[in-house]
This record gives structure tokens, sequence and C-alpha cells, in this order.
């Protein structure tokens, strides 16, 4: 048996030890090439490079192109499996030379952050610098994934990469509107696309108006969640989709003023909707007066029809909506789980609804609402659901199970026939209403239908 002091770890062999490497940031990996002879170059054989600007002391830039010319010198023959390079906020001259030799080494998975910065012209007005990938990129037959952030993508060209399956692009900025379409349109395995439009319009100029997605492979396209409530841009741009085979879709953000889907998606699984189909912040269309506007969103609706499960949040919900009092929502036939957030001034509008989608069987409500109601609601339409499908219903973010709370239950109870589960999912902030005293309300409700299961949940929303 060895002694007590052996050095265990290092008697590993070495692929186990750059397995075991790879999971920490190089930084961290290289700091091990002091431990002793056997470690001094072991950092070299890692097969990920994890590299932020940041791991650096302020203005040593030279030092992080030293470490790649270090990396590329020691073995030309060896294979870069991951690299992962983050510029932070300041330009690293000559750094996209090295990443270009590196992409030549065949890396399966490669995410850069670059840097943008703006300078003055003439002291009139600030024109953006922008690092743009090296071409070598577009025809890498090694890429699984790729991740590009605040990087220049110029006219492609030629774009080839046989297999990769994820791509996301945030805040890239493009040579022109077809550059997209190029990336996109030449990887044929494409399954995964994660895009973010860039808003600022210092960067973004007035003539990139289009950007289209088209696949014939890709089965998740997601928009997410990024601005904020400071989502806007004086630039207008149109996205179009051409992805038949799309099975999730996230449309998070509005990032585009206007949502082209060329074709019928009828593969599609899932959509989650948090748009309003407008770009500029807090305005929402005027369907008295835009006939384009209604237009675009009647093809929308129509090209995800096929849907089964379906999320929408308040502000959707706010735009459909208003699109009803102009425009026919089409029916979702094979939509079966609805999320939908409602705000209680739109609650007449429920129904309505739901009527479009007549074979639902789960729903999963969350109603906001308002100490200051004007006027009182009642929920008297009864969707087609109602009476043949709709088997289980979820009333989120419940808080004192006042009376409009009550009503909003005893609407699914007294009139969704075949109704097999009715939760009722009770926050956990401060209430002046004890849990006994809602449990006892919720009892005078669970008489109005004995044939329902109600569960109160009281730990489901935090």
């Amino acid at each position: 048996m060895p002694g007590s002091g052996c050095d265990r770890l290092s008697a590993l062999p070495e692929s186990l030890l750059t397995h075991i490497l790879s999971y920490l940031p190089t930084k961290q990996s290289v700091k091990t090439s002091v431990l002793s002879t056997r470690w001094k170059n072991l950092w070299l054989s890692v097969p990920v490079l994890d590299l932020s600007r940041g791991d650096f002391p302020f203005g040593e830039d030279e030092a992080v192109l030293r470490l790649f010319d270090r990396l590329l010198e020691f073995d030309t023959a060896s294979r870069l499996l991951k690299l992962k390079v983050d510029c932070g906020s300041v330009e690293i001259d000559g750094l996209m030379d090295r990443i270009r030799t590196l992409i030549h080494r065949g890396p399966q998975h490669l995410d850069v952050e670059s840097f943008t910065d703006y300078v003055d012209h003439d002291d009139a007005f600030l024109y953006p610098f922008i690092d743009y990938v090296p071409l070598n990129l577009y025809t890498s037959r090694t890429l699984v994934s790729l991740k590009l952030s605040s990087s220049g993508v110029e006219d492609p060209g030629f774009v080839y990469m046989p297999c990769l399956k994820s791509m996301t692009l945030v805040e890239v900025h493009f040579r022109d509107d077809a550059s997209l379409e190029k990336l996109v349109s030449g990887c044929p395995v494409l399954e995964e696309l994660t895009l973010v439009r860039d808003m600022d319009p210092k960067v973004v100029r007035s003539d990139d108006e289009f950007m289209r997605v088209r696949s014939g492979s890709l089965k998740r396209f997601r928009v997410p969640l990024r601005h904020g409530k400071w989502c806007s841009s004086s630039v207008k741009c149109t996205l179009e989709i051409d992805a038949p085979a799309l099975e999730l879709m996230t449309l998070g953000e509005d990032h585009f003023d206007s949502i082209v889907v060329e074709k019928s998606l009828t593969s599609l699984f899932l959509v989650d909707l948090d748009i309003k189909f407008v770009v500029k912040f807090g305005v929402f269309f005027d369907p008295g007066e835009e006939l384009s506007k209604r237009n675009e969103i009647r093809y929308f609706l129509s090209g995800i029809s096929s849907v089964k499960h379906m999320i929408i949040s308040e502000k959707t919900v706010k735009a459909l909506e208003i699109y009803s009092k102009v425009g026919l929502i089409p029916k979702f036939n094979y939509l079966s789980r609805l999320e939908a957030v409602f705000p209680y001034k739109l609650l007449q509008f429920l129904p309505a609804f739901l009527e479009c989608c007549p074979n639902l069987k789960h729903l999963i409500l969350e109603v906001y609402y308002s100490r200051e109601m004007e006027d009182a609601f009642e929920l008297t339409d009864v969707p087609q659901c109602f009476l043949s499908t709709l088997e289980c219903v979820q009333l989120k973010r419940i808080h004192e199970w006042e009376e409009e709370e009550m009503k909003v239950a005893t609407y699914f109870l007294e009139n969704a026939a075949v109704l097999k589960k009715l939760t009722l999912s009770f926050t956990n902030y401060p209430r002046y209403v004890s849990d006994e005293e809602i449990l006892e309300e919720v009892n005078k409700v669970v008489k109005r239908s004995p044939t329902c299961q109600i569960l109160p949940d009281w730990d489901l929303c935090e």
C-alpha cells in the first residue's frame, strides 16, 4: 500500500487528469503547473480553453495573447474540443487571428464574446468598432455548438457547417440582411437557434430591417428575455420564420415589430409568447387604423394554430384582446394545454379566447387582481371545451381568497361539465386572512361541485 504521503492524484493517468482540469477555467488550470514537474505542461493538453479577459490584470492584453501562443506552439497536432473566450470590455488586437488558428484545430464547441466600442467620428456621431469572427468559422466541419456574443458577422459567402446542431447569437452585428439567413441555411442539421437582436440604434443601421430564419431541420427557436422593460429601438425590423419542422418556439420579448410565419408550423408542440407584436415599449397597436398589423397578427396566429401547448403572458393577452375586436382569432384545434396570465380587467375576454381552444384539457391560469377595480365582472359565456374536454384547471398566485378569486373558481366549477381537478395555488406572501379561514371559504366552493377534486396548494407559488 502506498504511504500516507503519496501523491495519489499525480499518479492518475494523464488522460484522466486533463479531463478533470477541463472542468476548471483555464486560469485555474494553468496554476496547477507549479505543483510539480508532472504538472508543468499538463494544462497545455487540456482539450478545453475557457478564458476571460477579466482573469488578467488591467492592461495585460499581451499576457492573453502569450497564453494563446503557448498553447498553439505546444502541440500543433492536438485537438481543442471546446473554446470559450470572453473579451470583456476591451479590444484585444490579434485575438481573432489566434481564434482563427484554433478553429483549424477542429473544436466541437465555440463560445466567443467579442468587444464593441464606440468612437467619435468628426465630432458629429459615434460609429461602432466591431470585431468580426474569422471567415474559416463558416466552413468548420467539426463544430457542434456555436455561441457568438457582441461579435460581427461579415457576408459569410459560402457557409457549410455539417455538424452544427446548436447556435446562439446574442447581439451579433450582421453586414447585411441576408447574412443571418445564409448562416442558418448553411447548417443542414441545425436543431436549436437562440437569437437576441441588438437594439442599440448606435449600432443598428436604419437599413437593418429584415431577418430571416430559414431551416428545414430547426426544432427549437428562442428569442429570450434580455432587455426587459427597456426593450425598444428606433430601427424597425421584421422577423420571418421559415422552419416547417419547428417543435418549440419562444418569443420572449419585442425585439421585432413584425413577425411573419412563412409556412404553417404543423410540427409545433410548444409556443411561449411574451410579445405584443410591436417593438416600441409601452405602446400597443391601434386596431382601427393599422390594417397591416391586423393582417400580420392573423397570419401569425394561423401559422401556429397547430400547437399543442401554449404559454402566453399578460401583454400577449392584451394584444390578442385588442386584435379580437377587429379580427377573428383562429381555432387552436390541437391545443390541449394552455398557460395564461390575465389581468383582472381582461377576464371578460377569457371565455372568448377559450372558445378558440375546443379541445383544451389542461388550463393553468394566473390572474392579476387590482384594488382599484371599477366594474364588477361576470363570467357567463361557456366555451365549448367546458362541455367536453376541460379536465384540469389550476388557478395560480391566489392571495387572500377574496370575492373576485372565488368568483373565478366558481365559474369553472359550475360550468366545466367534465372537470376532474381544480388546484388552487396560494402565494406565501403575508396575508391578513389565516389559512384556516381560507380553507373554510374553499370548502364552501367545494360543495358546488362534489364530483370535482379541489386541491388547495399552499407551497406552489413563492
